[in-house]
């Protein structure tokens, strides 16, 4: 049986400010650092990576998202920062500074619904956050990490979270490709 890659996410579908974050994760790669940038078409915000699982456990993980009520929300994208610390980045991403408080709850509901499915708990604290790129190796590491002290205060705009999508990865030579299996709409 095959198995499915799969997440739980909030899609930013905003074009300005899909458009703001492209244009940083040029500036990004401008750096010179050995980055993996992430494509524009697969921005989003992750609540919950599940991992591989079977045909069934999806089903089932769907039936989870469907299950959500929840109004929808303000997500304001602000800030640049990185894991593990921005002296040593693995992954560069843009924070989020309103609608936080709202995709914890989200995630801490789902995190409670899967554990019930036998899905192993997060073993990282939640923080939300958009990954722009990723950090293949210290080439370029300096200009790098001068562009995120740079960019603390830096503000990518708002957009309401109307939906959470269960996605399922496919990983390519060229990079992940995401579609969505199902979803949710929040309550107007």
């Amino acid at each position: 049986m095959p198995l499915h890659r799969i997440f739980i996410a909030v899609d930013i579908r905003d074009k300005q400010v899909l458009a703001n974050l492209a244009k940083y994760i040029r500036e990004i790669v401008s750096t010179g650092a050995d980055v993996k940038p992430v494509e524009d078409e697969n921005l989003h915000i992750t609540i919950r990576f599940i991992g591989e699982v079977d045909d069934q456990v999806v089903s089932r993980v769907c039936d989870v998202v469907k299950s959500l009520r929840h109004q929808v929300f303000l997500v304001h994208v602000s800030g640049v920062g990185a894991f593990p610390s921005v002296e040593r980045p693995r992954v560069v991403w843009a924070g989020v500074l309103e609608g936080s408080s709202e995709l914890t709850k989200i995630h801490d509901f789902y995190e409670e619904k899967l554990r019930k499915l036998g899905v192993q708990p997060d073993r990282e604290e939640y923080i939300p956050h958009v990954t722009l790129a990723r950090v293949r190796s210290s080439r370029g590491i300096s200009e790098l990490v001068r562009l995120i002290k740079a960019s603390t205060g830096i503000d990518f705009g708002s957009f309401t979270a109307d939906r959470v999508v269960l996605k399922e990865s496919f990983l390519t030579p060229r990079g992940p490709v995401y579609k969505d299996v199902c979803e949710v709409e929040l309550l107007k």
